[in-house]
């Protein structure tokens, strides 16, 4: 398998576990419709887990353009390879959307709220405020590359590294994640916001393009201001 196929795999197993959890808790009639913000954060770590083992002996398991970039400002990644990194990240995204598409499809025409189907794919803030709501981005972000990073530098017993990523994401997602549901991936917003936009989701609405770039210019803030942090202080 090749690093570029890896990443789609990997980012596509990522949203359809992680789009998969806000789709069974937001779209109506599922069984699991109503699942509290620690089932989500807990599903989207489990998600990057997966992800993880599935193909991280032959990428690294990035999965997300953030820590792509950050890899490769600390020197532990080419970057001749970050264009095709991201590109395989944003498809792979974009093919786990239509997954949770086609699993849910009777529960989309069900649902009334465009706003909860949206959901199911892209990130959006419970307040709107543009300078709020990136800096939330880059905080989150922040954290994310500091914590791989760390978790980097340490050993672990074979095997058990994808669960201290997934612990990982499961913090950030209850402590900082309840202002712009936490992208800390522009692929994974970027990705699944666009198969909202191009796919035929029934009842779907707007997919608010407008609010679109922080999720994408928040976390590669974030990484940036991680790497270069690591780099000097460590």
């Amino acid at each position: 398998m090749s690093p570029f196929l890896a990443e789609f795999i990997g980012s596509a197993i990522l949203i359809g576990f992680g789009s998969g959890v806000c789709a069974g808790s937001s779209l109506k009639g599922t069984i699991s419709n109503g699942s509290n913000w620690l089932i989500i954060c807990i599903a989207w770590g489990l998600a990057v887990t997966l992800g993880i083992y599935a193909v991280g002996e032959v990428s690294g398991a990035h999965l997300n353009p953030a820590v792509t970039i950050a890899l490769a400002i600390t020197g532990d990644f080419p970057w001749s390879d970050v264009p095709q990194f991201m590109l395989a990240q944003i498809l792979g995204c974009f093919t786990g959307a239509g997954i949770v598409v086609i699993h849910y499809w009777s529960h989309w025409k069900v649902t009334e709220s465009t706003d909860d189907i949206k959901g199911v794919f892209c990130t959006g803030p419970a307040i709107k405020a543009t300078i709020p709501n990136l800096i939330s981005e880059v905080i989150g972000t922040f954290f994310l590359i500091l914590g791989l990073l760390y978790i980097g530098a340490n050993e672990f017993t074979q095997g058990l590294k994808p669960f201290a990523v997934g612990g990982l994401i499961i913090a950030i997602g209850l402590s900082f994640g309840g202002t712009t549901g936490f992208a800390i991936n522009p692929a994974r917003d970027f990705g699944p916001r666009l198969a909202h936009f191009l796919l035929p989701v029934p009842g779907k609405g707007s997919s608010d393009w407008n609010y679109a770039w922080i999720p994408i210019i928040g976390p590669i803030l974030g990484a940036v201001l991680a790497a270069y942090f690591y780099s000097n202080v460590f």
